[in-house]
Order: C-alpha cells, then sequence, then structure tokens
C-alpha cells in the first residue's frame, strides 16, 4: 500500500474513534444543569448510567448547581423597587462597566465582592471580633479542632428564622468561619424564613449572596405562618411544622444521591464558633445522640438560663431559673451528678435538652425516622368548642423538643432490643421481653446507684415514698409514689421553675391538675439502653442585648473565694456512666392556641418506656 493512502486509513480511524467518543460521551455522560428558575423543590434524580456506576456524592456547588438553591422569595413590588433599581444601575454603568474590559477583569471584581463580605462578617457585631478573646475554661481557645477537618465528616448546618434581623448577620458570621475551618464543600445550610415580618429577608438576601460566592451549599426557603390569626396560632405544632421542613434536604440527598451527614447543627441565637466546634467534639467523643448548649437571658442586670420549657435533667426535673453567678448549690440542674460536673465545666447527662445552639447525630434520629412531632389535643382559643376534658395521664401537650427527646429514648431502647434479638437468633417480629432485658444480679438494685446518691433530703420530696413490692415471679422492682411539685414548694422555691415564670397560676385562672400517684414501674427505665442526651455548659448561646463577654467571665473567670477543685482533668469530655431515663418527668405543656406567649401549666406525669414499646407494638 502506498505510504500517502496509509497515511490516510490512519487519519480516518483516528476520526472513527474520535466521533465514537464524543458520541458516548454525549449520550451517556452528558450534565444536563436545569436552570435555577427551573429548579423544583425536589433535587435531581441520577440517570440509570450514574446509578449504574458511581454517582458523585459530593457536595461540589461547581458540579452541581442545585446545591445553592432558593425558594419562596418575596417577588412582589414595592415602593422602594425602583429607587433600589436606579442606584444598582447607577453603580454598574458608572464605576463597574467602564472598567471591564475582557472576561479576566471580573476576577478583580469578585476580589473587590469578597473583601466586602469579609470586612463586614469580621467587624459587624461581638460573634467574629470577641469570640476569640472571651473566657473560657481548660484553655478552650487553644484547642486544636484539626481532627474534624481531617476526617473529613458532613455537617448539615440548620436555622429558623422568625423576624429576628437583629443577629441573622452574626449568624451569618458563624456560618462563615465554620466553613473556613471546615471546608465550603463540608457542609450544608438550610435556612427557613418562618413568616418574618421584619428585615429578615432583606438579609436573607445578604446571607445568598455570601454563601453563593463562598461556593456554601444551601437551601433558603421563606413560608408563611400556618394561620394568618395569631389566637389560633399553636405553637408547638408550629415549631414542629418548621423544623421538619429545614429538614427536608436532608432527607432528599441521602435518598436521591446516597449524601448522609455526620452531625446536624441547630443556629439558635449568637454562639461562638470555638464553642460549636467543642460541642461537635463533644458529640463524637460520647457517641451522642444529641449535645446542647445553654442559652443566657439577661434579667434586670444579671443573667439567667432561660430555655427551660425544653430542658430536664436526669431526673425528669425542670432547670433552675439560675443566675450566672450562682453559687455551686443552685445551679440550673437539680440532680447530683449534674451538679457536680456542671460546676467543674463539664458535660453532663440529661433526659431533655434544647437550650441554644445544639448538634444531633443523624443517624441515632432523623435517619431513624424521627420526626418533630406535637400533641394534638389542644384546645383552639378561635372557636366556640367547650373546653375539652383531659384526664389526668393524658399525652403531655409540650414544646416540639420534648416529644423528640421521648421519641429518642424510646428509639434508642427499641434499636438495643432489636440487635439483643438478632444476636439470640430471634426471628419473629414480636420482642421477647425476658430474652430482650438484661440479667441483672439479684444482689443489684435495677436503679443505677447514681440515681439513689443524687436524692438528697430536699429532693427526696418529689419521690416522695419508695417501697419494694414482688410483681411476677418474685422479682425486686421499685413502686414510686410521687408527691408531686406541690410538696416541694414549700423547700425549694423554685422547684416549679417554668410555672413560676411562664405558667399562670391557679388563682388567676390556671389549672391545678393532682400530682402524679401510686406509679407502678413494672419494668423500670433502668434497664433500657439509655439514649445519650449531654448539656455541655461551655457552650453559651446569648440574644439580642445581652453582653457575652460579660457573662462569659460570670461562668468561668475564677472568683474571690471560689475553691479550686484539683481532680479536674482538662478535656473530659467523655461520660463513664449513663443513666436510664427517669420514670416521670415535669410536663410544662401549652394546652391552648395563642402563639409563642400562651400560658403554660404543669405538672408531673408518667414515663415508661417498656409502655412505649408495648403502646408501638400494638399499632404495628
Amino acid at each position: 500500500m502506498p505510504p500517502f493512502r496509509r497515511r490516510g486509513t490512519n487519519l480516518l480511524r483516528i476520526a472513527a474513534l474520535l466521533a465514537l467518543f464524543l458520541f458516548v460521551r454525549l449520550v451517556f455522560f452528558s450534565s444536563s444543569t436545569p436552570s435555577r428558575s427551573s429548579q423544583s423543590t425536589q433535587i435531581k434524580e441520577h440517570n440509570f448510567i450514574e446509578r449504574a456506576t458511581r454517582p458523585d456524592k459530593s457536595l461540589n456547588v461547581h458540579k452541581h448547581s442545585f446545591l445553592q438553591a432558593r425558594f419562596g422569595r418575596d417577588e412582589r413590588d414595592d415602593i422602594f423597587n425602583g429607587l433600589i433599581y436606579d442606584g444598582m444601575m447607577d453603580y454598574w454603568t458608572r464605576l463597574q462597566s467602564p472598567f471591564i474590559s475582557n472576561k479576566d477583569t471580573a476576577s478583580t471584581d469578585a476580589q473587590h465582592v469578597f473583601s466586602a463580605i469579609d470586612e463586614l462578617l469580621s467587624l459587624n457585631g461581638w460573634v467574629a471580633a470577641l469570640c476569640p478573646t472571651l473566657a473560657r475554661p481548660f484553655g478552650q481557645s487553644q484547642l486544636a479542632y484539626e481532627d474534624l477537618i481531617g476526617e473529613n465528616h458532613l455537617y448539615y448546618i440548620a436555622i429558623v428564622i422568625h423576624s429576628a434581623d437583629h443577629f441573622l448577620v452574626d449568624q451569618l458570621a458563624v456560618i462563615v468561619q465554620m466553613a473556613r475551618r471546615l471546608g465550603s464543600s463540608n457542609i450544608f445550610v438550610s435556612m427557613l424564613d418562618y413568616d418574618s415580618t421584619d428585615a429578615t429577608e432583606t438579609l436573607v438576601d445578604l446571607c445568598e449572596a455570601a454563601l453563593t460566592l463562598l461556593n456554601v451549599p444551601f437551601r433558603i426557603r421563606r413560608v408563611p405562618g400556618m394561620t394568618a390569626d395569631p389566637a389560633a396560632a399553636y405553637y408547638p405544632l408550629e415549631e414542629a411544622y418548621m423544623r421538619n421542613l429545614v429538614l427536608e434536604p436532608l432527607h432528599e440527598l441521602k435518598q436521591k444521591r446516597g449524601i448522609t451527614f455526620s452531625r446536624v447543627v441547630w443556629l439558635k441565637g449568637f454562639t461562638c464558633p470555638n464553642d460549636i466546634l467543642e460541642t461537635i467534639k463533644i458529640s463524637f467523643a460520647n457517641k451522642a445522640a444529641m449535645v446542647c448548649g445553654m442559652d443566657w437571658a439577661e434579667n434586670n442586670g444579671y443573667f439567667i438560663f432561660s430555655d427551660r420549657w425544653r430542658t430536664r435533667d436526669i431526673e425528669g426535673d425542670q432547670f433552675r431559673q439560675s443566675r450566672s453567678s450562682s453559687k455551686a448549690d443552685a445551679v440550673p440542674p437539680r440532680d447530683k451528678q449534674g451538679i457536680q460536673r456542671y460546676n467543674q465545666h463539664l458535660p453532663f447527662q440529661v433526659f431533655c435538652c434544647e437550650s441554644g445552639t445544639h448538634v444531633v447525630d443523624p443517624a441515632q434520629s432523623y435517619y431513624k425516622g424521627i420526626t418533630y412531632r406535637a400533641g394534638t389535643d389542644f384546645q383552639n382559643l378561635s372557636r366556640a368548642d367547650s373546653i375539652p376534658i383531659r384526664d389526668e395521664d393524658a399525652p403531655c401537650l409540650d414544646s416540639s423538643q420534648t416529644w423528640f427527646c421521648r421519641d429518642l429514648w424510646v428509639r434508642t431502647a427499641s434499636d438495643a432490643m432489636e440487635a439483643d434479638n438478632r444476636a439470640n437468633g430471634a426471628t419473629s417480629g414480636k420482642r421477647n421481653r425476658k430474652r430482650d432485658l438484661p440479667v441483672e444480679p439479684a444482689e443489684k438494685e435495677p436503679q443505677p446507684p447514681q440515681r439513689r446518691a443524687a436524692e438528697q433530703p430536699a429532693q427526696k420530696q418529689h419521690r416522695d415514698e419508695i417501697k419494694v413490692v414482688n410483681v411476677g415471679g418474685g422479682a425486686d422492682l421499685e413502686e414510686v409514689n410521687d408527691g408531686g411539685l406541690a410538696n416541694r414548694k414549700k423547700d425549694d422555691p423554685d422547684a416549679d421553675a417554668g410555672s413560676d415564670y411562664d405558667a399562670i397560676p391557679v388563682e388567676e385562672g390556671g389549672e391545678d391538675l393532682p400530682p402524679l400517684e401510686d406509679l407502678k414501674i413494672i419494668i423500670p427505665n433502668s434497664v433500657f439502653r439509655p439514649a445519650r442526651i449531654l448539656v455541655n455548659p461551655r457552650c453559651l448561646t446569648t440574644y439580642a442585648g445581652v453582653t457575652h463577654t460579660q457573662l462569659a467571665r460570670d461562668l468561668f473567670e475564677e472568683r474571690e473565694g471560689d475553691e479550686k477543685d484539683k481532680t479536674v482533668v482538662a478535656g473530659k469530655y467523655v461520660l463513664d456512666d449513663w443513666e436510664g431515663a427517669p420514670d416521670s418527668f415535669v410536663c410544662q405543656e401549652q394546652k391552648q392556641t395563642g402563639g409563642r406567649k400562651a400560658p403554660k401549666t404543669q405538672r408531673r406525669l408518667k414515663f415508661l418506656i417498656h409502655e412505649e414499646l408495648d403502646d408501638q407494638e400494638g399499632l404495628t
């Protein structure tokens, strides 16, 4: 064959191979990215080739534009629209367009925007400016968080905003700093604007611009209120509705792209980035289902622990409305172990919490099917219905977070029993109680000794009488006759913490429910696997008007006359012993509509995990 014909044949072969390669790429590997305007609320599904080969599970906003989405923006015209548009065009025509000669100059303009955002987020408020200098125990500011970066976890930051323009910029500063430390492709921000009526929507535009430029994946969504009439609003139901909406991208990313997050960070109020990172480390170190900070509000010149509606210590009691400068015997938690560890600035176990910024492990909660919910038998004041008659043991109409905590305890116990059944070769869907419950030595009480040691004479009245009875095969189980909250008011003026601040007294129309009596415990909660819920007292959350620096001094600086505990070991994050759930808890409930400020009453209500499990089995 002549040389020129051989060369022509080779060129044809090369052209055929290139054509075949382009055809395969266009048919099987084309990435058709929808425009921002055409995106739906559902995350786009992969095609068959991608599912069958190697789907991309990264949070890369350059490759997947749907990871940065904004829904529910108010596009209605107002009286300032023309003024704003004229200002934008004037800035563009006079200061931008004349200096753009080609595409290479665009990076300079982007750098100007980055510098402006960095200056804004560094100097506005105390978050970035003062957090590194605040007093913290055990040299917290010097702790290294590089291990969080090296492990390459994914973090889901959830924010619910309701007319909170006074701290939204500071929250944005916290997100930006976390993105810098953890990596912008390792976090996802879900922000919900729930029917805000202030400048929140304008500031949310700023959040969208900043997160877009910093390549942080996000979903920002605005939704109207559940009801236009404040008298018809039931806050626990609204709360559950908002939180479940914020978590929608968490489930969509798992179902449609196989992306799972290691921790969910609920950002509330003002919290320093180092405090959040430390709480994340505590969560990993203890394999905790939830770790909460503590929020403080200013009252008459001093600071008090504020969010007691959702917080219960491991005895089921509400936290005290304590001052930040309270003595060691009057701190927020009431149980002995909680008091001791709080005074040492160490994480302590609780029955429920949600005080300020908190971290949740989705593998133990959201990915298990646990959602936020609320009671449904509340009274709607907007209707002329009669007041419903409720039994003494009717379900508690409290916040969605306390429902979440109880579901977490029950689900943890259920998972442990199912794992035990599988280990023992059980094939039936019905749980075998004798096989599920751990075998306790005859001389050991079912209740942990820490619970016994925690009962001081002043606290013993709320466990008024403890008896030992024989049930079934003669096993020693306890029967608690709880004297209720009324008996404790005489010795502890803050024993009804919550009703003296949030609820209305009986003489002003409040309902006086009888105390819990004759609680017969067939299977105590202490024999079930405990849910690991902690409070980190070093993670502080504050709100508008609170001097964060002074609060940090009150809590962490050594005061004259204080005795230093030499036994405290720096960084002792891990709890050695975990207690079971209390058999009863203080139920502070909102039984009527009326929004966030509706009156609340309280009572003591039983909480028996074995009954909850039996109810679930009955439903299935």
